[in-house]
């Protein structure tokens, strides 16, 4: 009986969950395919979507929307963003196992900042005389790599259970790293006539002299996808299923033309009247500009280096009440980067044969609470998903953090 009730899970479950950046967990879906997949994901603590939206796709900001953002940022606030997408196939004539090629491509940033670090950002240092303003923590990482990948799918353990795997080798494309340690921080005399920088900080950089280009290659690296599922009778429903995935765990390595900079000094400009560091016109202050400070401050040298990308780690607990509804509970956490933990409710149901629909609750991340919304439409030639995690930046962005969606369009093989 215990049997008879997975077996029943796995061919009535609605599977309507987001991407979260793996090609295994559309496969109980999917079966033998071809996809096209693609999805982002952008938040901030302390950032409202208004704002991003400004930012990111032109517009004024004004004083009242800077305002906004600093009466709820905290000291230390977090950045993110991932997009990536990919065409990825599962084939093969074995009853058990499935085979996957793909091709991908990732753009992954993450960052922290002070609120000191976007005051200055944003009103220069004119209302800040006399102060000291402090940087340590703040941090930005953004790469972004294409991926050739080969794996399998066991699909037949036990008649229910499923294992998966690939590996993947990598191109790098761009890398910018740079983390504001303890200690950095920016002060402005109460007149304006002096700067005093203290600079505590490491960075990297890919090759800045090639024109930046997916065709680029910059690095090398490898990485890996292991994907779990097996089901399991509980008190609750007609039976559950438990998944977990961890995904881009790997390295890339970093050609010798990039350039690692490291200072702890302090830096002074003074004789001139300088209480605005975002209107610096007067040709007499050319030497303070990026690369004086640069040169004066850091410890520049080429050579090559390793950095581990970040990778994802997704826990899914589902549980079947009926043959059209759904419970489902779950975990997710990016290593090597400031992403926080998120934890997740969905609910799932099949209206029609071939059409279905999710609503997700989430909190955590590089956001804070979020709400999604899945739309799948499932026929024997044809899969397709829409969806977003973060449904409530695209409702509601001027009181809301974080923003997202989601696509996937298969054509399923015959057998």
């Amino acid at each position: 009986m215990r049997g008879r009730f997975c077996v029943i899970l796995f061919l009535c479950s609605v599977s309507a969950f987001a991407q979260y950046n793996s090609e295994f967990l559309n496969f109980e879906q999917t079966g033998r395919s071809i996809s096209i997949n693609g999805e982002y994901e952008l938040g901030s603590n302390g950032l409202y979507n208004s704002f991003f939206n400004k930012f990111i796709l032109g517009g004024y900001i004004d004083k009242n929307l800077k305002d906004k953002q600093v009466a709820h940022m905290k000291e230390l606030n977090v950045l993110g963003a991932n997009a990536n997408y990919d065409i990825t196939a599962f084939f093969g004539k074995n009853t058990k196992f499935s085979y996957l090629i793909g091709i991908k491509d990732q753009q992954i940033f993450n960052a922290s900042y002070t609120k000191d670090f976007y005051q200055l950002a944003f009103y220069g240092n004119k209302p800040y005389l006399g102060e000291t303003k402090n940087f340590s923590g703040s941090s930005i990482n953004s790469l972004r790599f294409q991926e050739l990948k080969v794996g399998f799918i066991w699909h037949k353990i036990d008649t229910t259970a499923k294992i998966g795997a690939s590996v993947s080798i990598l191109k790098g494309q761009q890398l910018f790293y740079i983390k504001a340690n303890q200690g950095s921080s920016l002060y402005t005399n109460a007149t304006g006539t002096e700067l005093i920088f203290n600079s505590n900080f490491t960075m990297a950089v890919s090759d800045n002299s090639k024109k930046i280009s997916p065709l680029i290659y910059q690095g090398i690296g490898a990485s890996a996808n292991i994907f779990f599922e097996t089901p399991y009778q509980s008190k609750l429903g007609k039976g559950s299923v438990l998944t977990v995935n961890a995904n881009n765990i790997g390295f890339l390595h970093w050609f010798d033309n990039s350039v690692q900079y490291s200072s702890d000094s302090s830096f002074t400009f003074s004789g001139y009247h300088v209480d605005n560091l975002l209107a610096l016109k007067d040709s007499t202050l050319s030497a303070i500009n990026k690369d004086t400070i640069i040169k004066n401050t850091t410890n520049a040298h080429k050579q090559s280096f390793n950095v581990n990308i970040p990778t994802n780690l997704l826990i899914i607990n589902k549980i079947l009440f009926t043959d059209k509804f759904a419970f489902s509970t779950g975990f997710r956490y990016l290593f090597n980067s400031n992403f926080k933990p998120y934890f997740f409710m969905q609910g799932e149901y099949k209206f029609t044969k071939h059409f279905s629909t999710a609503l997700l609750v989430g909190y955590g991340g590089y956001a804070k609470l979020g709400v999604g919304l899945t739309l799948v439409y499932n026929t024997p030639a044809f899969y397709v998903k829409l969806g977003s995690n973060s449904l409530q930046g695209y409702i509601s962005p001027k009181n809301t953090y974080g923003q997202g969606a989601f696509i996937s369009i298969a054509k399923k093989f015959k057998g």
